[in-house]
Formats: C-alpha cells, structure tokens, sequence
C-alpha cells in the first residue's frame, strides 16, 4: 500500500521501493555547481527529452525561489541525488540558479554560537 500523496515510490510497510541512486542514474556529482542554499527556480522553459518524475516533482517545487536543500526535503532524497537532478534540468534549461545570499562568514564563530545558544533554549 503507497503511503498518501507519494505514488508508487514510497510504501508503508516497506519503505522508499526505489533506492536514492538509482533515480539520478547512479550518478553523484552534479554538473552544475550547486550549494545547499543555492536558490533554483523554474525558468518556465520546457524539457526536452526523458526526465524521471522526480524531475518533475523538483520543477513543480520550484515554481518560486526555493533553497537546494528545500528541494531535497520534499523529494526526501538525499542532497547528493537532489542536487544531481536539479542539474540536469538547469543543464536542459528549465531552471536558473543563484548562489548563496550571505555577506558574512558562514563558519563565523559568533554566528555558529548564537546557532547553538538558540537550540539550547528551545529544549
């Protein structure tokens, strides 16, 4: 039985019946730099060729900016295989990419122990 809303990719007893790699073709590197934070959105253009359906679940997601990392979340892929398919539809033209929004240090110190300070408080 296919848990609600996931089709045949994801069952209750079992679990996901396709593994992660096998929908980026065993591939794991992108061809496109991409970051966790990186900003994707869909350019409105049309693929041409092939894509599996979770091509079309990460271009539908990205119909506004939407992190890399949200992507993977609600594919619930690992990020080396979201990342992978994000590719390839930037590759067909379908998507658009930023990088990262930051003008600071994103291993600053000072910011890594606010990170903390609020997660302690929240327990």
């Amino acid at each position: 039985m296919t848990a609600a809303g996931d089709g045949p990719w994801l069952d209750d007893a079992a679990g996901r019946l396709v593994r992660p790699y096998t929908v980026s073709d065993g591939r794991t590197r992108p061809s496109t730099a991409l970051d966790l934070l990186s900003q994707v959105m869909a350019t409105g253009a049309t693929p041409l060729g092939y894509l599996g359906p979770e091509h079309g679940q990460a271009l539908e997601r990205c119909r506004a900016p939407v992190s890399v990392a949200e992507v993977a979340a609600h594919l619930k892929l690992p990020a080396a295989v979201t990342k992978v398919l994000l590719s390839d539809l930037v590759d067909c033209g379908a998507l658009t990419t930023k990088p990262p929004r930051f003008h600071h240090n994103p291993t600053d110190r000072s910011l890594l122990e606010a990170v903390l300070d609020g997660l302690r408080r929240q327990l």
